[in-house]
C-alpha cells in the first residue's frame, strides 16, 4: 500500500521495453540492509517465502559465516522485475571493514537505495557512505527502516537528514511534499502555482540530477512502506543513456563452486555476446575470449547468448580482469578511495609451503583488491594488509574453507605511507656495459588522497614516445617506498622531463633500471612526511563518561568536536589516528560499563602524530635498501661503475632543462626564499626548543622528520609563482602580523584601528597579485556579547572572531576544514598554533615570509603602473 499523502500520480502504461536499472543497497551495519533486500524481493514477486537474518536463511546471504555472524560480507546480485523497469539489486557490505567490497559497487550503480536505521539516526559511516555517493554523482533513495520500533520520530529523522545529509532530502509520502518539491527548480514553481500537480517525468528529472533525494519510511520487517520504495524506484529513476559501441565495467571478481573464475561486470554501452574477443592493456596487454554469460540472482544463475547494455552479467573465460577496470569504450582505471590500514604477518602450519601459501594468497588478492598480500623475500614470510579485525577473521575462514590450510596472524601493525612537502628532481642512470638508459623525473606533492599520479612532459625530439610510454609503464607498475621508514609513497605527481637511450645497448629492462633510480633519487632530495591512517569516530556514552573520553581522545593525539546532548546521554565525534584507536572499543565498555558504542571510519592518512618514534623505531636506512637504491651506474673504460645518489646529478648525459635551485642550510642560514630577514633563525630555534619541551631530548633525524612536515623547497620565483592556486587558502592570524611587522607595531601604538586598516590594505594588494582565497582573522574574544562577523572587502574575507573564539581558535578550526579539499597556508608566528596547524596538513608561513610576499606583490603592481 502507498501511504495517504502520497505524491504519485497515475501510472502511465508501461514502456515496451523495460528499462534496466541497478539499484544498490547500502547502509551502515545493522540498519537492517538485508532485511530491506529480502522484502523487496518478496513484494516484487521474486521470492516466494521470507527469509531472516537471525533465522539463518535470507536469500543473499549465501556464505556459512555470514549466514553465522548476520552481516553481509560480500556482495550480491538479485533480479527483480517492476511495471516498467528490470531492476539488478546489489546487496553490499555494511560493517566498516568491508567497505571496499561495497566502494566498488558505486562504479556500476545507476541509483542507490541508502537505508538508515529510525532508532539510531545518520551514524558516521552514513557520512562516509553519503560522501562516496556524492564523488561519483549518483541519485540516491533513502529508506528509513524500522520505524515501527519505539522511540522513533518521523519528523526528528527528517531534520536530521537534512542537516547532516542534504537540505534536499525530500519527505516524498508526505502531504506538503509537492510544494517542497516544487521549491527546488524555479520553472517547477511556476508550474506548480498554475496546475497545481507536478508530474512524474519533473520528479524523475530532479532525482537523476541529485536534486532532490526521495526519503521513505517504514520497517521491512513488517513490509511496511516497502511498495511505495518499489514504486518510487520505478517511477522516478529515469532510463540512463548509453552509447551504441561496446563497453563493460569490471567491479568484481569470484569463483564459482566448480572453482570456474568470474568476472562481474556492468555492460555500459553496445551489447555483449557470447565468444566476444575481449582485450586490455593491463598485464602488458591481454585477448581473451567470453565463454559464457550469467545473470545471477542470488546463488543461482541463468545462462544468456548476449548481454545488453545496462545489465549486470557474471562472465567466465576471462583471466587478466580486475574489479575497477575498463574495457572497450570504458577502458581505464578507477582508484579506489579506501585503503587497508592494518598489517599482520601471517603465521603458516609447519607442514605448508610458503610459496604454494603465496598463489593461495595471491588467488584471494585477486578477488578483493583491498587485501593487499605483501611477501618478504628476504625473510620469507607473508604479510597481509587489510581493513580490521572482522576482515582478518573472514580471511581465516576463507583460506580454511577453500584450500584446507588453517593459518593465523600476529597482532598485527599500521600500514604508514609516506609522501613529499617539496618539488624535487630525480635522476636514474644505468650503464653497466652493453646497456644504457637515463630518466629524469620532476617529483611535486600531489593533493591529499590523489594517490599517483604519472605524466610526461619530455620532448619527443630527445626520446621517442615508445620509451616515453615505457617509463610511464614502469612507474605504475612498482610500488615506490619512501626513504624515512621504507613505507609505500602517495599523493605525488610525477613527470617525466627527459631522458637518453642509445640505439645499439638500450633494453627495456634499463629504462625499469634507470626509472625507479630517477623515483628514488628524488625522495632523497625531497622533503619527506611520514603519513598515518586515520579514524573519524562517533561515541555514544553516558554524559558523567564524556570527561573521561575527552581526555582519552586528547591522550590519543584526536580531536574532537564538542559533545552534543541525546536523550540517553551524549555524543562526541572526532578524528584520531589508526594506532592509537585501534583497540579503544575495550576501554569504552569498561567505563562505561557496556553502555557506551564506539564507531570508527577510516578517514584517510594525515601527518603521523609521532613521526620521530616510528622513524626510529623502524631504523630504516634508505641508503642500504637494495632492492629500492638512489644511487645510479655508469660506464668508463668498458667497465660500470656505481655514483652516489647526491652526485648523480653531476655526472648525468641530460639536461633536463629545469632547476629547483634551493637555499643552503646551516645552523645560521636563514629558512626564508632570498629578500627576507634573518629573523627566521630565532623561529627555528624557538620551534626546536618547543619541540623538545614537549615530546623532550630528540635526535637530529627526529628532528628533522618533523622539521620535514613544514620546510618548503627555496625554488625560482616564477615556479614558486605557478604553484599558487587559485582554490588556494591562506589564513591570516590579523593582530599577530600587526605586532610581528615593525611599521604596522609603531602605528598600532597610537591607533590599533589604523594598524588594521593598513594591514587590510596590503593584504588586499597582494590578492589581487596571488589569486588566492585570503582570510585575515583579528580577536574580538572579549567584546561582551559579540556573535563575530564576516565581511567580503577588496575580494578576500576580514573575520572578526565571537565571544570566548580567539583568533587561534579560528584559525585552528579553518584550517582542519579546508586541508581536507584545499592547500592551506597559515601565516603566524606563534610556535604553539604553527605545530597544531601543521599536524591538520596546512602549511605554515611566518610573519617575516608573508610580509616578504607582500613587497614582492606591491613591487610587482608598481612595476606594472610604470610600464602603464
Amino acid at each position: 500500500m502507498i501511504a495517504e499523502g502520497a505524491v504519485f500520480v497515475s501510472r502511465q502504461a508501461p514502456e515496451p521495453i523495460k528499462k534496466h536499472i541497478c539499484a544498490g543497497l547500502l547502509a551502515h551495519v545493522d540498519a537492517g540492509k538485508t532485511t530491506l533486500s529480502e522484502a523487496l524481493l518478496y513484494q516484487a514477486g521474486s521470492l516466494k517465502k521470507l527469509g531472516r537474518v537471525d533465522h539463518k536463511d535470507a536469500f543473499l546471504d549465501t556464505f556459512a559465516l555470514e549466514r553465522e555472524r548476520g552481516i553481509t560480507i560480500f556482495s550480491k546480485q538479485a533480479e527483480l522485475s517492476l511495471s516498467g523497469t528490470n531492476l539488478t539489486l546489489l546487496d553490499t557490505p555494511g560493517h566498516v571493514d568491508f567497505s571496499a567490497e561495497m566502494e566498488r559497487t558505486l562504479q556500476v550503480l545507476d541509483c542507490a537505495v541508502l537505508v538508515i536505521n529510525g532508532t539510531d539516526g545518520v551514524q558516521a559511516h552514513t557520512e562516509t557512505l553519503w560522501r562516496l555517493l556524492e564523488r561519483h554523482r549518483i541519485p540516491v533513495f533513502l529508506f528509513i527502516n524500522k520505524m515501527d520500533l519505539q522511540g522513533t520520530d518521523r519528523t526528528a529523522r527528517m531534520r536530521e537528514l537534512k542537516s547532516r545529509l542534504d537540505e534536499a532530502c525530500v519527505d516524498i509520502t508526505a502531504p506538503a511534499a509537492q510544494e517542497e518539491l516544487a521549491m527546488c527548480e524555479e520553472t517547477l514553481l511556476e508550474r506548480y502555482l498554475e496546475t497545481g500537480n507536478i508530474c512524474t517525468d519533473e520528479i524523475a528529472a530532479l532525482v537523476g540530477t541529485r536534486r532532490v533525494f526521495p526519503c521513505y519510511f517504514g520497517s521491512a520487517l513488517k513490509l511496511e512502506g516497502i511498495d511505495a520504495l518499489l514504486d518510487g524506484v520505478d517511477r522516478y529513476m529515469p532510463a540512463p543513456a548509453y552509447g551504441t559501441d561496446f563497453g563493460a565495467r569490471v567491479f568484481k571478481i569470484a569463483r564459482d563452486t566448480q572453482g570456474n573464475r568470474l568476472t562481474y561486470l556492468k555492460v555500459t554501452g553496445g551489447a555483449l555476446a557470447v565468444r566476444t574477443l575481449l582485450s586490455g592493456e593491463e598485464d602488458g596487454g591481454w585477448q581473451e575470449k567470453v565463454n559464457q554469460i550469467r545473470i545471477y540472482s542470488g546463488e543461482k544463475f541463468r545462462a544468456v547468448e548476449q548481454a545488453e547494455a545496462g545489465m549486470i552479467c557474471a562472465v567466465t573465460g576471462l583471466t587478466h580482469t580486475r574489479p575497477g577496470i575498463g574495457l572497450g569504450s570504458a577502458a581505464g582505471a578507477i582508484p579506489p578511495v579506501l585503503e587497508p590500514v592494518l598489517g599482520y604477518r601471517v603465521v603458516l602450519p609447519e607442514d605448508s609451503d610458503a610459496h604454494t601459501m603465496l598463489q593461495y594468497f595471491r588467488q584471494l588478492e585477486e578477488e578483493d583488491p583491498q587485501l593487499r598480500v605483501v611477501w618478504n623475500e628476504r625473510l620469507g614470510e607473508l604479510h597481509v594488509q587489510l581493513m580490521g579485525e572482522v576482515q582478518l577473521e573472514v580471511l581465516s575462514r576463507l583460506v580454511a574453507d577453500r584450500f584446507g590450510v588453517q593459518v593465523s596472524f600476529d597482532e598485527g601493525s599500521i600500514v604508514y605511507r609516506e609522501t613529499i612537502t617539496s618539488p624535487a628532481l630525480g635522476v636514474g642512470h644505468f650503464e653497466p656495459l652493453r646497456h644504457y638508459a637515463e630518466v629524469h623525473l620532476l617529483l611535486e606533492p600531489g593533493e591529499r588522497g590523489s594517490g599517483l599520479v604519472f605524466t610526461a612532459d619530455c620532448p619527443t625530439d630527445q626520446l621517442d614516445l615508445n620509451w616515453q610510454r615505457l617509463i610511464l609503464t614502469h612507474l605504475a607498475e612498482k610500488t615506490h617506498v619512501g626513504v624515512l621508514t621504507g613505507a609505500p609513497i602517495t599523493d605525488l605527481h610525477i613527470t617525466l622531463l627527459a631522458g637518453r637511450a642509445h640505439v645499439k645497448h638500450t633494453e627495456g629492462g634499463d629504462f625499469r633500471e634507470a626509472t625507479y633510480r630517477a623515483v628514488r633519487n628524488g625522495l632523497m632530495q625531497a622533503d619527506s612526511v611520514l603519513l598515518e591512517p586515520y579514524y573519524t569516530f562517533r561515541l555514544e556514552l553516558p554524559e558523567d563518561c564524556v570527561g573521561r573520553a575527552m581526555t582519552d581522545v586528547q591522550r590519543m593525539d584526536g580531536t574532537f568536536d564538542a559533545p552534543e546532548q541525546t536523550a540517553a546521554g551524549a555524543v562526541l565525534t572526532g578524528r584520531a589516528p589508526v594506532a592509537s584507536m585501534r583497540n579503544y572499543w575495550t576501554e569504552v565498555a569498561a567505563y562505561t560499563k557496556g553502555r557506551g558504542r564506539l564507531s570508527c571510519v577510516p578517514d584517510g592518512y594525515a601527518p603521523c602524530h609521532n613521526a620521530a618514534q616510528v622513524i626510529e623505531a623502524m631504523g630504516y636506512d634508505p641508503t642500504r635498501d637494495v632492492e629500492n637504491t638512489p644511487d645510479s651506474v655508469f660506464c668508463a673504460h668498458g667497465a660500470g661503475y656505481v655514483v652516489k645518489w647526491d652526485e648523480v646529478r653531476a655526472h648525468a648525459h641530460v639536461d633536463p632543462g629545469m632547476r629547483l635551485e634551493a637555499e643552503p642550510e646551516s645552523d645560521t642560514a636563514p629558512m626564508f626564499r632570498p629578500g627576507s630577514s634573518t629573523a627566521g633563525v630565532a623561529d627555528e630555534r624557538e620551534l626546536r626548543a618547543l619541540f623538545e619541551r614537549t615530546y623532550g631530548p630528540i635526535k637530529d633525524r627526529g628532528f628533522e622528520a618533523f622539521q620535514q612536515s613544514r620546510k618548503k623547497a627555496e625554488t625560482m620565483e616564477q615556479l614558486y609563482v605557478t604553484r599558487i592556486r587559485a582554490d588556494d587558502y591562506l589564513l591570516v592570524d590579523g593582530y599577530n602580523i600587526i605586532f610581528a611587522w615593525d611599521e604596522l607595531h609603531a602605528v598600532a601604538d597610537g591607533d590599533i584601528n589604523a594598524a588594521r586598516e593598513m594591514l587590510i590594505n596590503r593584504l588586499s594588494d597582494y590578492q589581487a597579485v596571488r589569486k588566492c582565497r585570503l582570510i585575515v582573522v583579528f580577536d574580538a574574544y572579549k567584546v561582551k556579547g559579540g556573535t563575530g562577523s564576516v565581511e567580503k572587502r577588496h575580494g578576500m574575507h576580514v573575520v572578526y572572531t565571537k565571544e570566548a573564539e580567539t583568533a587561534d581558535m579560528y584559525i585552528e578550526q579553518a584550517s582542519y576544514d579546508l586541508s581536507r579539499k584545499h592547500r592551506v597556508r597559515v601565516a603566524t608566528s606563534d610556535g604553539m598554533e604553527q605545530m597544531i596547524i601543521l599536524g591538520h596538513g596546512a602549511e605554515r608561513i611566518s610573519a617575516t615570509e608573508l610580509q616578504w610576499e607582500v613587497e614582492q606583490a606591491e613591487r610587482h603592481i608598481q612595476s606594472v603602473m610604470k610600464r602603464l
